[in-house]
C-alpha cells in the first residue's frame, strides 16, 4: 500500500481474518468437544490431567460444555493477539525503511544499505561492510517487498551476494576474530534449547565483532565482514644458524 510517507507491506486482510474469525471457531469447538467428552477421556489411562477431567465429568451439563467452549474461545483470543503482535511491516520511503514488530520500530537510512533481500523466510538488509543491518523472519510475500524497495530506489539483490564466503563452522577451528568461537559455542547451545532471544543477541555480539552467521540443516555457517580483525599470526620459531663447519 502506498502512502504520502513511502510504500506499507503487511499482512494481509485475510490473515486478520483468519486469526480473529477462524480461531475463535476452532477454540470453541475444541473446547466444547474436550467438555462433552469429559468422562469418556477421564478412563482413558494415559491421559494427562485426568483428575481434571474426571472432575470436569461430574460437573452438569450442558454448563461444563459451554464452560469449555468459553475457555477454548478465550485462549484462541490471546493467540490471535499474539499472532497480530507478531506480524511484521515494512514502511519504505526514499530515505529509510521502518520494521514494525511487537509494537516496536527498527529504523534503517538508506545510505546505511547495500542490498536488500529475502533469505527463505527472512528479510535481510545488508551494510556497506557486508555486516546485516537487519534479519527479521517474514511471512511477507517476496514480490511485495521487492516491488516497495525498488519503488524507492533501494538495492534489491535476488540472492545473498556473499553466499559462497559462508563456511561450515567446526569448533577450535582458525580463521575467526578473537572470541567468536565462544560466542559460535554458546549460540549453538542457545538453538538447541530454542532460546530465541539468546540467540538474537548472541547474533548482534558476533556482527559486532565482523562475524555474520547463517542457520542450514541445524549447522551453523559464518562469514567475515569488513570490520572483522583476526588475530595476528604468530611469527614462526627463531632458528638459529647452523655453525661453519668449514
Amino acid at each position: 500500500m502506498a502512502g504520502r510517507s513511502g510504500t506499507r507491506v503487511g499482512g494481509g486482510a485475510t490473515d486478520l481474518v483468519v486469526m480473529w474469525g477462524g480461531f475463535p471457531l476452532l477454540g470453541a469447538g475444541a473446547g466444547a468437544l474436550l467438555g462433552s467428552a469429559a468422562g469418556w477421556i477421564s478412563d482413558l489411562p494415559w491421559v494427562p490431567l485426568r483428575g481434571l477431567f474426571e472432575a470436569l465429568s461430574r460437573l452438569p451439563q450442558p454448563h461444563v460444555t459451554i464452560g469449555a467452549a468459553s475457555v477454548g474461545v478465550v485462549a484462541a483470543l490471546l493467540l490471535a493477539g499474539a499472532g497480530t503482535a507478531e506480524r511484521l511491516t515494512v514502511t519504505v520511503d526514499g530515505q529509510r525503511a521502518v520494521l514494525r514488530r511487537d509494537g516496536r520500530d527498527r529504523d534503517v537510512s538508506r545510505h546505511e544499505v547495500r542490498a536488500v533481500l529475502v533469505d527463505g523466510r527472512e528479510l535481510v538488509l545488508l551494510d556497506t561492510d557486508g555486516g546485516e543491518l537487519v534479519r527479521e523472519t517474514s511471512d511477507l510475500a517476496r514480490d511485495r517487498l521487492r516491488s516497495a524497495f525498488r519503488a524507492h530506489g533501494w538495492p534489491w539483490a535476488e540472492e545473498d551476494p556473499h553466499r559462497a564466503a559462508y563456511r561450515l563452522w567446526v569448533a577450535g577451528l582458525p580463521g575467526l576474530p578473537e572470541g567468536a568461537d565462544a560466542l559460535l559455542r554458546a549460540r549453538e547451545r542457545a538453538v538447541e534449547k530454542d532460546r530465541r532471544d539468546d540467540v538474537r543477541e548472541l547474533r548482534r555480539e558476533l556482527g559486532r565483532i565482523g562475524v555474520v552467521v547463517r542457520d542450514e540443516g541445524g549447522r551453523q555457517y559464518w562469514r567475515l565482514t569488513g570490520r572483522a580483525v583476526l588475530p595476528a599470526a604468530e611469527p614462526p620459531p627463531a632458528t638459529r644458524p647452523e655453525p661453519d663447519r668449514r
